[in-house]
């Protein structure tokens, strides 16, 4: 008797495992949030605690330590209770505890995270600012890190993104998506640099470029060819932005932002929108990145722009964090019910 067992080929198939192995991931990750949610919420009750008692002069700063000695030796292996972390507890909760709009996000966050948050940012604004950030794009702690030695919040508050009329009638949330500045500092490019090197090592690092564009972004191509009649041109970088739901192009100059800049760039989002932009997608957005640029000169280029399009510069180096910090605090000081300057 023959065997009828079929012998694999070459021209096999091989199962497709990657629905499993998403079920299993997505488990992993809602068992992690759960964990961790539940210690965020152990250390928010503890904090609590010794919050009230130390108000209420109940309890002096040596019975926290009484507390820690104890805890020691009472639970053998449990960790992240020492003098100094119950005293983050107590801090932790008195940050936020009359804050309800804000206190949910600090559950969402690894206590890391939020220790980082708690001890880097100067007011309340800017703990909700990177709080909100942290939670929207998942930054790891190095990200989270990188993102206070960039001075996000400052450059966030003092240069808003520069968009044209067009990008806020087609995309509302645009304005919160992208900025008036690209840190590039991990590239290490010499003061003096072509065009082909900035975007070579954009393309080389370009993992590092998404997290410093925003966790939607996806990358569509580099060099992306256009055919319009019988010519050929070539869009720098092509992006897809999940929320937005739309192609983001990316021109890239090594030069002071001149307003012709935008005619090159109006021209490839017209391409785009008529010859590559999906029925269901929203029209593309331009955003010409430049070594520097005049804002006044960029609020008359933009003016009258009749395309969705934004002008921003990329840095090279990392700012002068303690100079943006003092042009923040005159600028609490200039803005009345902003918040009280530090």
């Amino acid at each position: 008797m023959s065997d009828l067992t079929p012998t694999p080929t070459s021209t096999t198939k091989s199962p497709d495992f990657a629905e499993i192995t998403q079920l299993i991931e997505s488990a992993r990750q809602r068992a992690y949030q759960a964990v961790n949610t539940a210690l965020i919420e152990l250390y928010w009750q503890v904090g609590a605690y010794l919050s009230a008692k130390i108000k209420a002069a109940e309890w002096g700063e040596g019975v926290v330590e009484q507390l820690a000695q104890h805890l020691a030796s009472t639970q053998p292996g449990l960790k992240g209770f020492t003098r100094a972390n119950l005293f983050r507890m107590r801090q932790f909760y008195d940050a936020y505890q009359a804050q309800q709009k804000v206190a949910p996000l600090v559950r969402e966050l690894p206590w890391t995270h939020n220790l980082i948050i708690l001890s880097r940012s100067k007011r309340p604004e800017e703990r909700e600012f990177y709080l909100k950030m942290a939670a929207q794009e998942k930054w790891s702690k190095r990200e989270l890190e990188r993102q206070f030695d960039t001075a996000l919040f400052e450059r966030v508050v003092l240069s808003p993104a520069k968009v044209s009329p067009l990008v806020t009638q087609t995309h509302p949330n645009a304005a919160s998506v992208f900025k008036d500045s690209y840190l590039v500092e991990f590239l290490d490019l010499p003061a003096t640099h072509l065009e082909s090197d900035l975007q070579r090592g954009l393309l080389v690092q370009l993992r590092q470029f998404l997290l410093e564009l925003g966790r939607d972004f996806c990358f569509v191509g580099s060099e992306y060819p256009l055919q319009v009649g019988k010519q050929d041109f070539a869009l720098d970088l092509l992006f897809f932005h999940r929320g937005l739901n739309c192609l983001v192009a990316i021109e890239l100059k090594t030069t002071r932002f001149s307003p012709e800049h935008l005619g090159q760039l109006n021209f490839y989002l017209e391409a785009l929108d008529r010859d590559h932009k999906k029925p269901h997608e929203n029209p593309a957005i331009g955003l010409l990145l430049c070594a520097s640029k005049d804002d006044e000169v960029v609020e008359y280029a933009l003016s009258r722009s009749l395309s969705p399009a934004l002008v921003a510069q990329y840095q090279t180096q990392l700012p002068d964090k303690k100079l943006l910090q003092a042009k923040l605090h005159e600028f609490y000081l200039a803005n009345v019910g902003m918040g009280d300057a530090e």
